[in-house]
Order: structure tokens, then sequence, then C-alpha cells
């Protein structure tokens, strides 16, 4: 069941989290939990409260920005989408999930999986001992669930093979905000061994950030705001769709827009949307090539 317990003390912005928590997971976990109180959520995540009742968390992103007030509902919409990505690729065949850089995740347990899925969640050991803490024994909706305490950012293929993970069954691999954090040589790696892990017919999704739009009046104060607590956005990319296909997998870049749930959630927000801050990120997905 979600953490119940009576809610910590309000933490001003410098007290430190727990071990392995991150401030980004529970910026996604503050705008789940918002979500949950709405009459028709478009994520359902009874845990997220429970996570910063046990986190002592509060607040959100840093800076009072257009893109600020708009990324509790843009979390949403990517949770919402990538949601989508995952149960189709499973029912298409990816019986295997993992989620690198899992963070506070909850879909091993908030989405309704066809029957045989197994997720891997890849994370900071820390970090999934408080996650454990607050699912409180929660029962999965997949068919089992293992999560793999490593460095997600480091070296952690072989523990996920150690895990249960076959790599002649195909995977559906989710890098939801992970990626865009890192150093770009990290990046590289980290897809190296997702792309030797994985096998014909396997799929990806991964948020990737803009580097056309970064400079943007949009989006260069809240990096500079983002900045100020130590995150920055280090990997970004002009051109997804070649550089996923330089790494082995045919990928493409959602058109939002087409989404009725992204139009209804960020109509609000389209007078301040120019098209190079509509476009500040790409939600991307793709398969395996067929020539690696």
């Amino acid at each position: 069941m979600p953490d119940t317990a009576r809610p910590a003390p309000t933490p001003g912005p410098d007290v430190p989290l727990p071990d392995g928590l991150s401030r980004v997971a529970l910026w996604t976990a503050s705008a789940h939990a918002a979500e949950y109180g709405r009459p028709a959520p478009y994520v359902r995540d009874p845990w997220a409260a429970g996570f910063l009742r046990a986190a002592g968390f509060t607040g959100g992103p840093p800076g009072d920005g257009p893109l600020q007030r708009l990324l509790p509902d843009w979390a949403v919409v990517r949770t919402r989408f990538y949601d989508e990505y995952l149960v189709s690729a499973a029912r298409s065949g990816c019986r295997q999930v993992v989620l690198l850089g899992a963070g506070l995740d909850t879909r091993a347990f908030r989405l309704d999986w066809p029957t045989g899925v197994h997720v891997f969640e890849v994370e900071d050991p820390a970090l999934l001992a408080f996650k454990e803490h607050v699912l409180d024994r929660a029962q999965p909706t997949c068919g089992r669930r293992s999560t793999v305490g490593c460095d997600p950012a480091g070296s952690w293929g072989g523990d996920l093979l150690a895990a249960g993970l076959d790599p002649r069954r195909p995977t559906a691999w989710l890098c939801e905000t992970h990626l865009y954090h890192l150093q770009p040589h990290a990046v590289e790696s980290i897809v190296g061994t997702m792309t030797e892990l994985s096998a014909p017919g396997s799929t990806f999704g991964a948020e990737c950030v803009n580097a056309g739009a970064a400079s943007s009046s949009f989006v260069a104060p809240f990096l500079e705001a983002l900045s100020a607590t130590g995150i920055s956005w280090h990997w970004q990319l002009a051109e997804p769709e070649g550089w996923w296909a330089e790494h082995g997998w045919d990928a493409r870049v959602a058109d939002l827009f087409t989404l009725p749930y992204v139009v209804r959630r960020l109509d609000p927000y389209l007078p301040l949307l120019t098209e190079a801050a509509a476009r500040c990120v790409f939600l991307t997905t793709g398969t395996l090539g067929d020539a690696r």
C-alpha cells in the first residue's frame, strides 16, 4: 500500500535529501502526486505522495519562468507517453522491460501489463532501498520485478544479466530522463551496452534535449537556475534520428501535438510556446536496426 505516514516537517531548499535520492526524481514524484488528485488523472501513481513524505520534500524546479511553470504538466504527459510505449512494446513481444535510471518509477506496480512481463529497475542501491521502504511490500502488476542495485551511469550490464535478463529475447528499454544529465561519453557507453544486450525486436524510449533550443529565451533561464542547484543537461542532440541510427537504432520523434492528451493538458501554455519552445525536448522511441 502507499505510504500513509505523517508528513515530515517541511525542509528548507538546502536540506540534504536521503541517500541516493535526486531532486529530479522528487520533482517528478511531486507532479505525479498532484496528478493523482485530479478527477481523471493521466497518471495514477498512489505512491508518489508517500515518496515526498518519506523524503521530507516539498517544492519544485528552481526559478519561476514559463518553462518552470509548465514542467509539472510536462512531466505528466511525458510519463503518459512512455507508459503507453512500454505497454505497447510488451504486448508486441518485449516481455523484458528495463528501466535505466529508474528513480522513483512505479510502472512495475501501476501499469496493466500483459502476462509474463519481467521488469528490471537499474538504479543506485540507496535509492532502491528508500523506494522499497515506501512501497512497503506492494505487489507488482507485472509477472516479475527485479531491482538491479548499481550505478546506472556506470557499468551495469553484468549485473543486469545476473538479475535474469536474457539477451536472446527482445527487450523494451526506457531511459526516461536519465541520459541528458550525463556527459556524452557516458551516454555512448550506456547505449553501447544497451545495444549489445538487445535481441532483434527490441525497442527503446528516451527523452532527448534539443540542442537547438537550449539557448532559447524559453529554455536558457531554466538551465541557468538548474545549474545553480548542481544539475545540468549535458547531453543534447540536434538530430536524434541520425544519432540513434549511428548507434544501431531506427528512431522516431513523437509529434506531440497530434496526441489529444498532450493538447488538452498543455493548451493553457500554448501562447508561450513558439515553435522552438515546443520542441525543446524530443520524446524519442525506436527499434533495433536490421544491421548493427
